[in-house]
């Protein structure tokens, strides 16, 4: 999971570049996030990771935080694996 903690970091501190983000940051409160950051962020943890983001699955608390982003990822993963 620190792969994947690390991967998102680097991924949203392309964009947020005046803030050393940590990891219980809320993005969301802190302002940093608008609908279009909001979409490139479900691209990428899709694109990285090689998930489906269902809408069900597109609750801010699963992406206000690196470590919520995360667990999230860990949770979608292991469904997946779950079903092979």
């Amino acid at each position: 999971m620190n792969q994947a903690k690390t991967k998102i970091k680097n991924f949203i501190s392309r964009f947020i570049t005046i803030h050393d983000l940590q990891e219980d940051e809320d993005i969301f409160n802190l302002g940093f996030v608008n609908s279009m950051f909001a979409m490139q962020l479900v691209l990428f943890l899709e694109q990285e990771f090689q998930i489906n983001i269902e809408n069900e699955d597109l609750d801010f608390d699963n992406f206000r935080t690196i470590n919520a982003m995360a667990s999230f990822l860990d949770r979608k993963l292991s469904k997946t694996f779950n079903y092979h």
